[in-house]
């Protein structure tokens, strides 16, 4: 009997192992199915149309707009990868760090870039296998492990020893993990429209509403097939993420012109591009739940309301992770894209957290 009972806490953490593994590679296969019947859709209605893909050879010229920064790039001597960052402001001030999202790059942070320039050194980052940085081949390449490595050796490549982070949607995952494990480098965090990484996996596996908004999660798993399904009909899966009514930027904020739009296409056309992007997610459930978890930074939250693919009841929840001053604004009428929505009021709140003492919880 006494055996048993010292089994028992195993054999738990072993069946909640095997149905955590049998929902994400059950969600897996129906993600696919769905996705399959969309092409086969997409095809009977018109297979030229489904294949048709445009070349682009050029970058628009938005993207070399001397207004937003230097195009720069740096080595990292451990990994031996190359990082393409766009800079803006004197070099010796001190350094504000970005991380975008999916499927984004350093052009999502425009706004922030001209705005905070005056007091910053801003450093607009492509990740790991974004954009122009160099992009490794195997998955085992984007574990949370090695992206959080990058962070930390771009700074010290860059000649700094801390920064004010900030980051949005995966950028925002990257960010909190910085702040966890190196707080030393982190002056203060910002994350728009992502929780806590635990937050984020208790919530999902406890509403349903949540397992079906974060279904590309699951759906990228799959090897080529979900790149191969963001490249049909020209990128039209890209083109509606931004652009819908449903996902898109600026239903009551501003919208994406057509040159803007083009960047993006333009960066994810190009050969390989979708994989290093999604090889970020091919690891994310053997790395969540973290061990360690507690944030010890001054952390401002912004979260648009509106959010098509995070529900907004865990900003809420966020706040017991953050050991440190706090602060959750949501913005009503706001969608997932909250700093090219409302750049102009989501600039505001971080100048006023930036500018603000900050007095650590008892």
């Amino acid at each position: 009997m006494a055996r048993l009972r010292d089994c028992l806490p195993r054999l738990m953490v072993t069946i909640r192992s095997l149905l955590f593994w049998s929902l994400v590679y059950c969600y897996c296969g129906l993600c696919a199915s769905i996705h399959l019947l969309k092409l086969l859709w997409s095809i009977g209605k018109g297979p030229a149309q489904t294949f048709r893909r445009v070349t682009r050879e050029h970058p628009p010229a938005c993207m070399n707009d001397p207004s937003l920064g230097t195009h720069c790039y740096v080595r990292i001597k451990d990994s031996g990868l190359r990082f393409h960052y766009v800079a803006a402001g004197e070099r010796g001030k001190p350094l504000m760090l970005l991380l975008h999202g999916f499927p984004e790059f350093w052009y999502s942070w425009r706004y922030q870039l001209r705005e905070f320039k005056s007091e910053y050194r801003v450093v607009a980052l492509d990740l790991r296998g974004y954009g122009e940085t160099d992009a490794p081949s195997h998955r085992d390449n984007y574990k949370l492990d090695c992206l959080i490595t990058d962070i930390k050796d771009i700074l010290d490549s860059l000649g700094y020893s801390k920064c004010v982070l900030i980051g949005h949607d995966w950028g925002g995952m990257i960010a909190w993990l910085i702040a966890i494990c190196y707080p030393e480098m982190v002056m203060k965090l910002v994350v728009i429209n992502f929780p806590h990484p635990n937050v984020f996996t208790e919530y999902i596996l406890q509403h349903p509403a949540q397992l079906f908004k974060s279904s590309y999660y699951y759906f990228f798993q799959i090897p080529w097939f979900p790149e191969f399904m963001f490249s049909i009909n020209d990128f039209k899966a890209l083109k509606h993420l931004f652009t819908s009514q449903s996902t898109g930027i600026g239903r009551k904020g501003c919208r994406l012109t057509t040159e803007d739009l083009e960047a993006y296409i333009y960066v994810f056309s190009q050969p390989g591009a979708l994989s290093g992007p999604i090889n970020h997610y091919r690891n994310i459930f053997s790395c969540l739940p973290l061990k360690h978890h507690m944030v010890t930074t001054p952390t401002l939250l912004l979260w648009g309301e509106k959010d098509a693919f995070m529900e907004v009841e865990m900003a809420e929840v966020t706040k017991i992770y953050v050991k440190n001053y706090f602060k959750l604004t949501i913005l009503s009428e706001a969608s997932h894209w909250l700093q090219q929505d409302q750049p102009d009021i989501v600039n505001k709140l971080i100048w006023t957290f930036l500018k603000e003492e900050t007095r650590k919880k008892d």
